[in-house]
Parts: structure tokens; sequence; C-alpha cells
């Protein structure tokens, strides 16, 4: 087999950008208990600084996603201003229609028809956010679901549902896209209303062209193929983003690659087989963890640094070989090809791509030397809680 040139990869791997969200720089938990943490954020510009930091020390975070409310500001221009000041930008605009007392039953599919309205004009108000922060993308994600069988008509609630998309997008300008994510399960137990990529490949078919569905790495029952899922988006034109983390059971807020690399790369094979670091594919690749017990800032680097790892394997794949051995039939030569891709050690390759951009190539280590975490430490008193568990 023909190696893949390296310095092919660095080019490719020069172009990554990796999202990371404001909520994982603050206070988190599970639903037994909120850990506080020394340092944390106190208001959006606190974590806007902290999110700079992860692109100082790894150059491909140039972006911070908000979530409104947590994120509320008067001013979305001057808070993109601020965001540019750090050196990143504003990224992806997230709602929240699942934390109101009046959404305990559902939000765009409640069946009262108050709440719905209630629901649907919180989204029109982020994509107004989208119009002041010039950002592209309208994350959508809902609780809505049911616990017992007949709590509620389950087609109905996909009309309603349809319904309020089909509002939403109305809205959007010709540069803005709605992302819509789907869950298995949690918090709703019987039914919940996007509970799959088919579901939301189905509303955003229907929707149009400006409707894409967003993949969350954690949301999929035990053992789903979730490379599949993204090949058949790829091919389809419409995978949007993925929320990345890792998981062991469920929707767990580890650093992504921690439970299964291998995983990681598999779905990075696909991205990559299907066009999707090109730009015209329009693919966002988002972190969606809110740590715990691990450091905010370092637990953002690493999981960043993780996929750099996973993809720059992605590209050493002999595509040539790959090919020929599928055309062949040759079972083992074929699984030879990805298996040599990713038993490869790329971290020297990202070390020295990091170096030829100015870049210590050790992330994590420079960030520890930076003195950055002590001085936060210092200075911030009472830091806020993520949302998350609020």
């Amino acid at each position: 087999m023909e190696p893949v040139s390296a310095d092919a990869v660095k080019a490719r791997l020069a172009t990554q950008a990796i999202e990371t969200p404001s909520w994982a720089y603050g206070n988190s938990g599970t639903r037994f208990k909120v850990f506080a943490q020394q340092g944390v954020p106190r208001t959006v510009e606190e974590k806007i600084d902290d999110a700079a930091q992860v692109h100082a020390f790894t150059g491909v975070a140039p972006s911070v996603a908000l979530h409104i409310p947590w994120d509320t500001v008067e001013d979305y221009g001057k808070l993109a201003d601020y965001a540019a000041s750090a050196g990143i930008r504003l990224g992806t605009v997230n709602s929240n229609v699942f934390q109101d007392d009046d959404y305990r039953l559902g939000s765009v599919t409640n069946p009262d028809p108050r709440i719905r309205r209630k629901a649907v004009a919180h989204l029109l108000d982020c994509v107004d956010v989208l119009d002041a922060t010039g950002s592209r993308d309208l994350k959508l994600w809902f609780s809505d679901g049911t616990n017992y069988p007949g709590q509620d008509d389950i087609r109905a609630r996909q009309d309603r549902l349809a319904e309020a998309l089909a509002t939403v997008y109305t809205r959007l300008g010709d540069d803005q896209r709605m992302l819509l994510e789907y869950k298995l399960f949690e918090p709703a137990f019987y039914t919940m209303d996007v509970p799959d990529w088919g579901t939301s490949y189905a509303h955003c078919l229907e929707l149009g062209p400006k409707a894409r569905v967003c993949v969350d790495t954690g949301h999929h029952a035990p053992g789903t193929n979730i490379e599949f899922i993204v090949a058949f988006l790829l091919r389809a034109g419409k995978l949007g983003a993925f929320d990345f983390n890792s998981r062991f059971y469920a929707d767990d807020d580890l650093m992504v690659g921690a439970a299964d690399p291998f995983q990681l790369f598999r779905i990075l094979h696909e991205v990559v087989r299907g066009g999707g670091y090109e730009p015209s594919a329009g693919v966002a690749f988002m972190l969606d963890q809110c740590h715990n017990i691990e450091p905010k800032i370092p637990g953002q680097i690493r999981s960043v640094c993780n996929v750099q790892e996973a993809t720059a394997k992605a590209l050493l794949v002999d595509t040539a070989a790959l090919a020929g051995a599928q055309r062949s039939g040759d079972v083992i030569a074929a699984n030879d090809v990805l298996m040599d891709a990713y038993h490869t050690d790329v971290r020297p390759m990202l070390a020295e791509l990091r170096a030829e951009r100015g870049l210590d190539p050790d992330p994590l280590a420079a960030y520890r030397r930076s003195g950055y975490a002590e001085r936060i430490v210092a200075e911030r008193i009472g830091g806020s809680q993520a949302g998350w568990g609020a």
C-alpha cells in the first residue's frame, strides 16, 4: 500500500474547524448534583474568553456556540464584536424550549396552542439573534415526547412539529440554516417526537434545502452504526452538523473519543469519503459536552485534539487500495487498509503541523503552563451554572 502524503494530510487538517459550546465552560453535573469548580465563567463574555483559550492553543476552534436564554444579552452585535476582539467568532445559536414549567407536556408539540405559540416565538427570537450576530445556523433540539401510551396523539404531535418547523423555516434568511437534532430518549420515555435521524431527515426533506440533520454521537441506541447514518446523510446532502461527545451507555457528556476512539475514526472516515470536509458540503463540527468532574478548558482542548487525531487517521486511509480490495471482494485486505490508518501514530504529524503554525506542539501542556487557570481562579468568584441541571 502506498502511504498517503503527510503534507497532503496536514494541508487538509490546516482548514479544520471545531466549534466549542458556551455551556461547556460553566458549572454542570448530573440530575443528582451540580459540581462547582473554581474559576468558571460568571458571564457570557467570560465564556467567550475561555473558548478563545481553546482556540489559542489548538488553532482549530475558531467559534463558540451560544445558547438562548443562557447567553442572553441586550446587544448581540456588541457581543459579536467582543468575540472578535478575543480572536474567535460567535457560531451556532441553540434554542431552549425545555426548561420552562409550561413545557412539561411539550413545547412545539404541546396540546395547548398557547404554549405552542410561546415556543415558536422563542425560536423566532433565536433567528433574530442569528441576524444580529451574523451567525449561520440555528440548532433545534426538542425534549418533546410522552411518557405513557395514550398520553397524547402521536400523529397529531408530528403535525404540530411540522407546522412549527415550517414557521421558523420561513423566517430564515437566505444564508441561514436550521439544524434539527434528534434524541432516542430522555426526558420522554415512551415516545420522543424527534427520536432518530430518520424523523429529522423526513422533516428536513419536507422543509427544503436550508434544513439539515444534526447528528449527536451520543443520541443513539446501543450498537447503532452511526457511520452508516453519516454516509447516508452525506449522500443525500442533508448532513448539517455533528455534536461530538462520547458515550458508554447513552447521552454521556464525556470527551469525544474517550469511550470508543475507533468509532470516531470510522465516522470521520465516512466524512472524508463523502466529501464532508469540502467547504461546499457545509458540515459544521461541534462539541456537545458539559464536563462534570474534569476541568472545563482542558476537557475541551483534549476533545478538540481527539477529533484532530481521528481526522488525521481518516485522511491517511489509502483510498485507492481500499477501493481495489473492495472491487476484488478481498474482505481482509479491505479491513487491513482501514486498520493500518487507524493504528498510525499521528501525534508527531500534528505536533509538526502546530509548530509550523506557530503553536505549541502540545496544546494541553502549553495551556497548563500559561497560568490562565490560576488567574481565573483568583479573579472569578462565584461562577455561574452552565444551564444543564439548573
